[in-house]
């Protein structure tokens, strides 16, 4: 485990914006309660909480992954109709101390949706 620093700095604050994602013209997930990441250099990720996703749309997969800052992540499929989008969502459901604030909260690739909007 490593701890975020001044050499890969890691921040959890609330969003200002409503989030809202769209996969195959369905609103699968929409919260003014989610919590933005900024992680080093990367782009921000939003973490949207459970209980603002539609979770009727999301099958668990098998993949995981490893992160040393933040723990390991499970993935989701999503599904709207024929359409589906393999591990397009990310949870951290045991993340470590630094990010504590995401657990209970599901992260979603922009590019594996049709539109991730904040606004």
């Amino acid at each position: 485990m490593k701890k975020p620093g001044p050499d890969h700095p890691i921040t959890v604050e609330p969003a200002a914006e409503t989030v809202t994602v769209v996969f195959n013209g369905k609103t699968v997930a929409r919260s003014s309660q989610t919590l933005k990441m900024q992680e080093a250099r990367y782009a921000p990720v939003y973490y949207i909480p459970l209980a603002d996703v539609d979770r009727a749309v999301m099958a668990k997969t098998a993949h995981r992954s490893y992160c040393p800052y933040k723990g390991h992540a499970s993935y989701y499929t999503v599904t709207v109709g024929i359409e589906s989008a393999e591990n397009a969502v990310w949870a951290y459901e045991e993340p470590y101390e630094a990010v504590a604030a995401i657990a209970g909260h599901v992260a979603f690739y922009p590019d594996r949706v049709d539109s991730l909007t904040a606004g």
